[in-house]
């Protein structure tokens, strides 16, 4: 069993790929199975392809669980007036997602985000507003101006801290695997980071655990526990860390052309399979974003610029079951915060802009939530930030929108700094999210234990201003 993701480069049997497209996903496996069976020599990369495709479509399949009558009634409970005749053109359309699994027409069960925010009349219909979102626009706009107005006055980048206390609990549904069996999780921790230099454990439970080192590429901290008949098991942990935002004004003149830090600069403009993979699709898109411009500021700005005008936000379907993010992205020109950071991750690095993946939460603490961006590197200035979603998002008020090109709000929690980085201890089965951690993993000696089976909870306990 392959557990880098690589093999997803070598792409399916054409045959393999109709049925799939076709929605005829038990055929798939039956082929996928007799091709295993029947060839003997095959290239390293199409096996390890063929024997992860049985576990990508039951992925799938657990991403598209509603038919059309349960979400038709569902959305007549907030949409009252709402007619058959409304509900299948906005499924032709494009603004309820679909695909045929079995004969079925199933939909994605995370439709009602995507459906709200790209559909005018739904969303003026919708009996329930979500007034949060309002509440933390203010908040974090509020937040914005006050680090740019201290940022100009001041000579230090990080400013603004303050100090997060947050608890987060893993709990396994009842006899996810047998009695007696030892269950075995990894739980996200924030890093060490010069955005977020301190970070304090206070509680576990269980009290007995594995810490990663506090500059491991994704943090965990790892528990093992027996399962017992009947009985839901919970993980917690308790922490506090403090963070900063972050304010750097750039002189574009002043910028290097040439890279002096060498081995950075080559690690960071390379491919990372199969995510960051330079294809000619993307080298041309790079070169027409681009075009001329030497400088690598600039050229990261005009990327930002690109992603956050042509990039539509969009909830996706479990990041294990796309082939290749970036490409994924540029294709569809829709995608999440992490679909986004990594197609500016991938075209900055096409461009020769070093650029990196950062990743945690998003800790407002009214409404947090798992959130990815990136970093790029330019010298004399050294990493600094971009988040292509928060910037799409504000991409009607200018000083919001260039605010997320090189700058950071101190909302955030860092777990992760680079994508499928293996754990502490490592785990010897296929990850839930074989790119990022931010809601956990959880395995047994069988194999992986999918979302399905647990769930997660962060909440934050405080939330205080650092003088």
């Amino acid at each position: 069993m392959s557990l880098d993701f690589e093999f997803l480069v070598a792409g399916l049997p054409e045959k393999v790929r109709s049925l799939e497209e076709k929605g005829y996903l038990k055929e798939a496996i039956n082929l996928v199975n007799k091709i295993l069976t029947e060839n003997k020599r095959f290239p390293t990369l199409l096996k390890s392809r063929l024997e992860w495709e049985p576990e990508r479509i039951e992925r799938i399949k657990k991403d598209y669980t509603l038919n059309q009558e349960e979400t038709f009634e569902s959305l007549k409970t907030q949409i009252p007036d709402i007619t058959q005749e409304d509900f299948e053109r906005w499924m032709k359309d494009g603004f309820i997602e679909y695909r045929e699994i079995e004969g079925e027409t199933k939909i994605f069960k995370n439709f009602l985000p995507n459906l709200l925010r790209d559909n005018k009349e739904a969303k003026k219909r919708f009996r329930q507003q979500d007034k949060r979102h309002e509440e933390t626009t203010k908040l974090v706009n509020k937040h914005v101006d006050t680090v740019i107005k201290k940022g100009k006055d001041s000579a230090k980048r990080y400013i603004e801290p303050v100090r997060n206390r947050v608890l987060m609990k893993l709990k396994i549904k009842p006899d996810a695997i047998p009695e007696g069996e030892n269950l075995k999780v990894w739980m996200p921790l924030p890093r060490k980071d010069p955005l977020q230099p301190e970070v304090k454990l206070i509680s576990t439970m269980p009290e007995n655990y594995v810490l990663a080192p506090e500059n491991s590429l994704q943090r965990t901290i790892y528990f093992e526990d027996k399962a017992v008949r009947g009985r839901e098991l919970e993980f917690r942990i308790e922490y506090e860390y403090t963070v900063y935002a972050s304010y750097q004004e750039v002189n574009p003149a002043k910028v290097n052309r040439q890279y002096s830090q060498k081995g950075l600069c080559e690690k960071y403009t390379s491919e990372q399979l199969p995510h960051i993979v330079f294809t000619p699709y993307l080298r041309k898109l790079a070169k027409e974003i681009v075009n001329d411009e030497t400088n690598p500021y600039l050229k990261a700005w005009l990327i930002y610029k690109w992603i956050t005008e042509h990039i539509r936000y969009a909830l996706v379907p479990e990041y294990s079951t796309i082939d290749c993010i970036s490409d994924y992205a540029a294709r569809n020109l829709r995608g999440d915060c992490g679909v986004q950071a990594l197609l500016f991750i991938t075209l900055c690095r096409i461009s020769g802009v070093p650029a990196r993946w950062q990743s945690g939460w998003y800790l407002n603490p009214i409404k947090p939530s798992p959130h990815d961006w990136s970093q790029f590197y330019i010298e004399p200035y050294g990493w600094l930030h971009a988040d292509p979603s928060f910037g799409g998002h504000r991409r009607s008020i200018e000083k919001y929108h260039k605010f997320y090109f090189g700058n950071m709000d101190h909302f955030r929690l860092i777990a992760n700094t680079e994508i499928s980085s293996e754990f502490t201890p490592p785990k010897k089965y296929y990850r839930s999210d074989n790119i990022d951690n931010q809601r956990g993993e959880v395995a047994w000696k069988n194999g992986n234990i999918y979302y399905d089976k647990w769930d997660y909870e962060l909440i934050v306990l405080a939330h205080e201003s650092i003088q």
